[in-house]
């Protein structure tokens, strides 16, 4: 069985609290296992920035007027509001926070939660963040290596003495520890380095591409589980979280790709394909729905906004399509 989930769409809900557990109640109603909640600390003005291109050469998709909830501050009002549903980061930008600090914010919520969180964890393409955030944006990959192992040691140990390049702990702890030891952490992102810091580390990978190519994820997955074996872990131990991608109309498809699909049997056929593929987890989202950007995007005069209803009413639709075994 695959654990469903979506996207909190904070974009959509902004400040609207009573949309807020309108929307997480009925997705528990519906019986999904996990929600993710994005993370973004700054947004630039792009009027004063007209030639930043931060996302693989392509102009970033939001700006400050896009609304991003704090993941750690959220996750602690959210596990009042929910019973069941696992609470994930998807994705949160680790290297530019402090460590110690994360530790101890994760193992609060995995505390007030009853152990239903879970990381999912990137390095990040927005300099401006870092800058803002007092972090150097180039050192962000070697940053999260040892990032990785400093969350885990304060997750589980009483006592941590850790000495290396940005990280310096002398023997000191977190309380309370998480009800999880440690919290899973699962990496997002596809670069060849990445894809081997998910081998050597990762209890699972999101990958997540602008367009859909069963021939690159292959490749990208064999990468992986070719670093895991190196490192003496067994590949079959690192999950995947499989998803509709959404259009991205900043790239072109390469040959063998395909375009996100449009319809709820496109969706369906998807889904099945990550199954196969070995996807653990899938999140969800509703293309067919027209429910306009569901991730991000930015806000244009004259674009309609659906409602949390129409949200649920799509994610019904396909939770019944798909049916309970799969």
């Amino acid at each position: 069985m695959i654990k469903l989930g979506t996207n909190l769409p904070e974009h959509l809900i902004g400040p609207d609290t009573s949309a807020l557990s309108e929307f997480l109640t009925g997705l528990e109603e519906l019986g999904y296992g996990y929600v993710t909640v994005g993370d973004h600390v700054l947004g630039a003005d792009h009027s004063v920035r007209p030639d930043w291109r931060p996302y693989m050469g392509k102009e970033a998709i939001y700006d400050q007027h896009m609304v991003w909830h704090e993941p750690m501050v959220l996750f602690g009002y959210l596990s009042v509001l929910t019973s069941s549903l696992e609470l994930c980061t998807g994705i949160l930008i680790g290297p530019q926070r402090q460590t110690a600090l994360l530790a101890k914010q994760a193992a609060e919520v995995d505390v007030l939660s009853g152990g239903r969180a879970r990381f999912v964890i990137a390095a990040g393409w927005n300099d401006v963040e870092f800058e803002g955030m007092g972090v150097d944006f180039r050192q962000r990959g070697r940053i999260m290596d040892e990032q990785v192992e400093v969350l885990r040691q304060l997750w589980t140990q009483e006592i941590v003495t850790y000495q290396g390049e940005f990280h310096t702990l002398n023997a000191v702890g977190i309380n309370p520890l998480p009800v999880q030891r440690p919290i899973p952490i699962w990496l997002g992102g596809q670069s060849p380095r990445v894809l081997r810091r998910i081998g050597r580390h990762a209890d699972g990978w999101f990958p997540y591409y602008p367009y859909f190519s069963e021939q690159q994820l292959r490749a990208d997955l064999d990468a992986i589980h070719q670093s895991a074996r190196e490192a003496g872990r067994d590949p079959a131990e690192i999950g995947i979280e499989g998803a509709v991608y959404f259009e991205d109309p900043r790239f072109e498809v390469p040959p063998g790709g395909r375009l996100a699909p449009k319809t709820l049997d496109e969706c369906l056929e998807y889904a099945h394909w990550w199954k196969d593929f070995g996807a653990t987890r899938y999140w969800v989202t509703a293309p067919w729905a027209d429910l306009g950007p569901e991730e991000t995007g930015l806000r244009k005069s004259g674009r309609n906004w659906s409602g949390v209803e129409l949200r649920l009413r799509a994610l019904e639709e396909f939770k019944q399509a798909v049916g309970p075994a799969f």
